[in-house]
């Protein structure tokens, strides 16, 4: 069923597998992007370019999903009721956004944790989770946020932790143009703030356990 305010797309385990593009919204971009071609010096015509606009249009599209998803709805879609209450950690999720203030990418991986409070979540939604904000125009801080807020919220844990250390291309290819330099970000809730409950977590995210 096509929506023409979103992705088409059908669901997949809880979340959406793109198949194609709204063409309107395909078609507006892409006509952005020849005039954009043409003011870089570029020819729009020449057979290279022919049809780069169009790829553009659908890569951006695909870049910013995340707009047409709720990532909530897909925590609450694998909540289960269990009687645990230490901490869970998912590390090492990879992570590709774009800096809202360049459209440039970053990239590198979030390691999240919450302790349940009753109720625990499928493992797999967590990166759906960090993906689903990821996949929007973005800055590192606020997404970090919003990974934390999104899953205190949804799943009413003890705590949750959030720590992101991505690089950032427009840092590396333009501006200061530092290619090695790595921005790390950290988001804490409830036993996350505890001294000691904060150190566990930082210690499993560094360590090698296989």
């Amino acid at each position: 069923m096509s929506n023409p305010s979103s992705l088409d797309h059908e669901e997949m385990d809880g979340y959406v597998k793109i198949d194609k593009y709204n063409p309107l919204h395909v078609d507006r971009i892409a006509t952005h992007y020849t005039d954009i071609l043409q003011a870089l010096g570029e020819d729009p015509a020449r057979e290279g370019l022919l049809k780069t606009p169009e790829r553009v249009a659908k890569a951006l599209k695909f870049l910013t999903h995340g707009y047409d998803l709720d990532p909530a709805a897909v925590l609450k879609g694998a909540m289960f009721e269990e009687d645990y209450s230490q901490m869970v950690v998912v590390k090492d999720i990879e992570v590709y956004s774009l800096c809202e203030h360049h459209m440039l990418p970053f990239f590198g991986k979030a390691h999240v944790a919450y302790i349940p409070n009753g109720h625990i979540v499928g493992l797999s939604k967590i990166p759906r989770v960090v993906d689903i904000f990821a996949r929007r125009l973005q800055v590192q801080e606020r997404l970090t946020n919003e990974i934390r807020d999104c899953i205190q919220e949804t799943l009413g844990a003890q705590g949750v932790a959030v720590v992101m250390e991505c690089k950032h291309m427009c840092m590396a290819m333009r501006g200061v143009q530092k290619q090695n330099s790595v921005t790390t970000t950290s988001a804490f809730t409830g036993a996350f703030q505890n001294d000691v409950t904060r150190s566990e977590f930082l210690r499993l995210i560094t360590a090698s356990l296989v």
